[in-house]
């Protein structure tokens, strides 16, 4: 089953918000399994916040990891073995073994040590499928990008020019 066609059929929502929080630090996958990497994205949000569920599932872990609170939601039906999307540093409102609807509060930001992470206070949201890291935001519902033309006036070509196009993504929040 392709990602694509699985968000779709999902329909998954933001975990914060609405609306749509700020990332302070995107994903940035690692070379390899024991690399240094980001292993998920950093979502503005300062402690209490709710955590929702950004799709049905089941809790299938919730508590405390390295000293940091941390749930972890396993999505059912989609594909083997099934995606997973994490959260930290949280405390928990539910129990591992709980089946949960979309947008079921499961977690509220915990305090923490910004400085030890993010410049401020943050979730950190991660997937996987497996052992395999794969970007939370590939579960959000994005805007089109769009191809523009470019043009230089001052040049003598006029704005609408096809030689050269630039790839521009739609940064409007929702």
């Amino acid at each position: 089953m392709r990602l694509t066609t699985l968000v779709l059929a999902l329909g998954l929502l933001w975990p914060v918000g609405p609306p749509p929080p700020e990332i302070i630090r995107g994903w940035h996958p690692p070379p390899g399994p024991y690399a240094a990497g980001h292993r998920g994205i950093d979502l503005a949000a300062p402690p209490g916040t709710r955590v929702l569920a950004p799709a049905a599932g089941t809790v299938t872990f919730a508590g405390p990891v390295g000293g940091r609170g941390v749930l972890t939601l396993t999505l059912p039906g989609t594909g083997t073995p099934p995606l997973r999307t994490t959260f930290t540093p949280v405390t928990p409102l539910v129990r591992a073994g709980t089946r949960v609807p979309a947008g079921t509060p499961i977690a509220q930001v915990a305090p923490g040590s910004p400085a030890a992470h993010c410049p401020r206070s943050c979730l950190h949201w991660g997937l996987l499928r497996g052992d395999r890291y794969l970007n939370p935001l590939l579960l959000t519902k994005r805007a089109p990008s769009r191809l523009l033309p470019v043009g230089d006036r001052r040049a003598g070509r006029p704005h609408g020019h096809t030689a050269h196009i630039r790839l521009r993504t739609d940064v409007r929040r929702y």
